[in-house]
């Protein structure tokens, strides 16, 4: 199946074409933790989870990182 990606620079659909044949590296900035949890932070992990699902379905090796930023003195107080 050929996956097809929206390239926001050229205005246009493209074939998608992984830098390692098979292999595919995703990043997905996860939630920051500011104040109460809300539907947005849900949204990032089911996302990126479904993304990657998507690329394994597909026959792909997927390194799937996402990051959870640390909890600092701002929420504490």
């Amino acid at each position: 199946m050929a996956i097809r990606i929206y390239n926001t620079l050229k205005r246009e659909k493209e074939a998608f074409k992984p830098v390692k044949e098979g292999r595919v590296g995703i990043y997905f900035c996860g939630m920051t933790v500011q104040d109460r949890p809300h539907l947005g932070h849900i949204r990032a992990f089911v996302v990126g989870d479904a993304v990657r699902r998507f690329f394994e379905f597909s026959g792909y090796e997927v390194n799937y990182v996402q990051n959870f930023t640390d909890i600092d003195d701002k929420i504490i107080d």
